[in-house]
């Protein structure tokens, strides 16, 4: 066996830099001869079509030679970077990629002419001397080629291989991979969840939307557990009568979320999925609408149409039931709303809420109600944009020149500045703070808050968005560049080089859709 390894050992390719200009290399180039190899490969897990691949496998001197494109490198957990002053740089790193067939509508010929490669290579701060490498690197169609030889593969990159004579060469690598979820195509031109074991997603028929969920071990077997119509026989999708739709987590429970109609004279529906697939619906009225649980009943929250402020529906009670709360003469959560939901709070008999005088320039505070007397007292006496309880106290920021986070107990006494910057999101997890601030790219730096030092910059590259997804911050890079993925710690996992469109709702693992070609990706 290891004789037959040493005729097939592969050579693995480093991530090339492009067209590597001509007067760049150091020496004149050589030409070889290399083939095709006539034996199956795959690539953690993935069927290598060489016959029809831009960048093919190849084999010179007896070695199998790897292309190293951006994607096959990032897939087996290697980053490339070129330089015009250093060359070419590879190492091993967190990053992931989907595979990329690479495939060409021209069938390749049996052999080809490669070039010796005369850059500059750096493998994990080594150096790499081409002119004394027994099998050298290789550049071809303007990709340099690497030999996955033990040295390589193994001790440089950390890969495992198996070979045999019936299935070929098998290389897998460590690193996180992304998999693709394989639910009909539909199932990407709408909202997708994960939710205990079960993808759940949504079909359109003409003005009808029907729910499904499948299990994730056999996503072929779909079942409806929900449907809806409207009586108009409009049919774009795109329109109000049927949409928009959305799926939440909500106290460990999986909801749903849909509107028919625009404007106040529309409706939206709460739909709550229970283990067993079926179906509670909470008719709230008007779309701008939201809801919390609290021990004496369903919260009605009212986001600012007309005069309907905070209401109380009593448990097993009918809508026409829900009583008022709060004080009269304030307006409750108007239009103040964060990824569709309000910073609207309950914790025992109380409710934390932002609210104003009844004047529409007058700014946003926050209040507490007692559920029990309905008594409201004013408990943060600043302009306040934006708030969340974690850990027993109030974070909050204030709406003032600086934009900065602040924390209270929570009757509002203690406050404490949290941040050095304008914040423009935050989050929690664990205890430990993360927010964001708008720098002049209108892209967003990530930070840490450490109220007894310096704020840690935690994302070395500014990001568009950023999200709490099962304690881990998922970083969206905006455009082609991809999402960071870092533990509660701020520490990175992983870098996913695909270009991702949405993070979507899991509560297991990271569900993303590509927006190149909207495939749905799962990191587990």
């Amino acid at each position: 066996m290891r004789k037959k390894w040493t005729g097939y050992v592969l050579a693995f390719s480093l991530f090339v830099s492009l067209l590597l200009p001509a007067e760049q290399t150091r020496a004149a180039e050589v030409t070889v001869k290399v083939t095709l190899p006539d034996f199956a490969v795959n690539l953690n897990g993935h069927k290598v079509e060489n016959q029809y691949r831009e960048y093919p496998l190849l084999v010179y001197h007896d070695i199998t030679y790897f292309p190293m494109t951006w994607s096959d490198t990032r897939l087996l957990g290697l980053e490339a970077i070129w330089s015009q002053a250093a060359g070419l740089n590879i190492k091993q790193s967190e990053v992931t990629s989907s595979y990329a067939p690479y495939k060409s509508g021209i069938r390749n010929a049996a052999t080809y002419s490669a070039k010796i490669s005369t850059s500059a290579i750096t493998v994990n701060g080594k150096v790499i001397n081409n002119s004394k490498e027994q099998y050298p690197l290789l550049s071809f169609r303007n990709v340099t080629y690497f030999p996955l030889t033990w040295r390589f593969a193994h001790e440089e990159f950390g890969w495992d291989y198996k070979w045999s004579t019936a299935s070929g060469l098998s290389i897998s690598s460590h690193n996180l991979q992304l998999q693709t979820v394989d639910l009909p195509a539909y199932a990407a031109k709408n909202d997708v969840a994960l939710f205990k074991g079960y993808y759940y997603f949504v079909e359109t028929k003409d003005t009808s939307n029907h729910i499904y969920r499948a299990p994730v071990n056999r996503p072929s077997a779909k079942e409806e557990v929900y449907s809806y119509s409207h009586a108009d026989t409009h049919t774009d999708v795109n329109s109000d009568l049927v949409g928009p739709f959305s799926f939440q987590i909500r106290e460990n429970m999986l909801w749903f979320t849909y509107q028919i109609g625009g404007g106040v004279t529309g409706s939206k529906e709460f739909v709550k999925i229970g283990e067993d697939g079926k179906t509670v619906v909470l008719q709230l009225g008007h779309p701008y609408m939201d809801f919390r649980d609290t021990p004496y009943g369903t919260l009605i929250v009212d986001l600012g149409a007309g005069d309907v402020k905070l209401s109380l529906l009593p448990l097993g009670q009918a809508e026409t039931k829900a009583k008022s709360v709060g004080d009269p003469e304030l307006m409750y959560a108007y239009h103040v709303t964060q990824n569709g939901l309000t910073a609207t709070s309950v914790v025992g008999d109380y409710v934390y809420v932002l609210c104003h005088q009844q004047m529409a320039t007058a700014p946003n505070f926050i209040y507490k109600i007692n559920l029990k007397t309905n008594k409201t007292e004013k408990i943060v006496d600043s302009p306040v944009r934006w708030f969340q309880i974690a850990n027993n106290k109030l974070i909050y920021i204030k709406k003032d020149e600086n934009n900065a986070l602040y924390s209270s107990t929570l009757d509002g006494t203690n406050e404490m500045k949290l941040s050095e910057h304008a914040v423009s999101w935050f989050d929690s997890i664990d205890g430990k703070l993360f927010y964001t601030t708008k720098n002049k790219a209108n892209r967003f730096e990530l930070y840490q808050a450490d109220p007894n030092g310096e704020d840690p910059l935690v994302s070395t590259s500014p990001v568009a968005s950023v999200r709490v997804s099962n304690d881990k911050l998922v970083c969206q890079l905006g455009g082609s560049d991809g999402v960071v993925i870092l533990d509660g710690s701020g520490n990175l996992l992983l870098k996913v080089a695909d270009p991702i469109a949405r993070v979507l709702t899991s509560d297991n693992g990271v569900l993303l859709q590509n927006s190149k070609n909207s495939t749905l990706e799962f990191i587990r």
